[in-house]
């Protein structure tokens, strides 16, 4: 499979792309910084220049051309209001809008759980930002992809267990990147699990199980 993954130098991205290509896929990372494209080399994707913001949907399309696959994991992380509405609102819709153009029928967004932040005295701008992913995902529901967004918890560094809950609604709880890379890495490889929306957090199942009980 060749996956084009935007977003590719953060967190999910590059632990997504390693485990990608050490099953033999061949990852494309896009990249805005010079200092990004050594991040994507070291996890085995091949860099690749490009900016959500600055690109025209047929620049991305042409970028997009031949992969079987877009992995959106890409993120203002509290850069303001304005950058989180052009990456994660009108970037998602521009990648979106390409990967049709560029028929490329497979893909994944790596969205937000609905309860993230809630209770703990989040800001407007935390806010605008849940306004935002929320738009995004109504955005790709509507569209005529094969897309799979996932939702997952609370973010965490540390090693993950390869086991997770996932269901189209859960409770409410941490994740591991680890575990989260290792959720989209088995989705990208089952095309029965297509338009649907995930929620995903540590749990007792392994990974590879929790994406079949899904598609039964």
């Amino acid at each position: 499979m060749r996956v084009f993954q935007i977003g590719a130098a953060g967190g999910v991205g590059r632990r997504l792309a390693a485990l990608l290509t050490a099953r033999g896929d061949e990852v494309t990372g896009m990249h805005r910084r010079p200092e990004q494209a050594d991040t994507i080399a070291a996890s085995g994707a091949t860099p690749v220049v490009g900016d959500l913001i600055a690109d025209s949907v047929q620049d991305l399309a042409d970028a997009f051309a031949g992969h079987d696959a877009v992995v959106f994991s890409a993120g203002a992380h509290g850069t303001g209001a304005e950058q989180t509405t052009l990456i994660d609102g009108v970037g998602l819709q521009k990648a979106a809008d390409a990967a049709a153009l560029a028929g490329v029928q497979r893909f994944v967004l790596v969205s937000v759980f609905p309860e993230a932040g809630r209770g703990a005295g989040a800001g407007e701008g935390f806010e605008h930002y849940m306004r935002v992913k929320k738009e995004a995902d109504v955005y790709l529901v509507a569209t005529d992809l094969d897309w799979v967004i996932v939702r997952p918890g609370t973010l965490v560094d540390e090693p993950g267990n390869g086991r997770v809950t996932a269901g189209p609604a859960i409770g409410y709880g941490d994740v591991h990147r680890d575990d989260v890379a290792a959720f989209i890495a088995e989705a990208l490889h089952e095309p029965r699990l297509s338009r649907a929306i995930v929620e995903l957090t540590d749990g007792p199942t392994a990974v590879d199980e929790a994406v079949r009980v899904l598609v039964r």
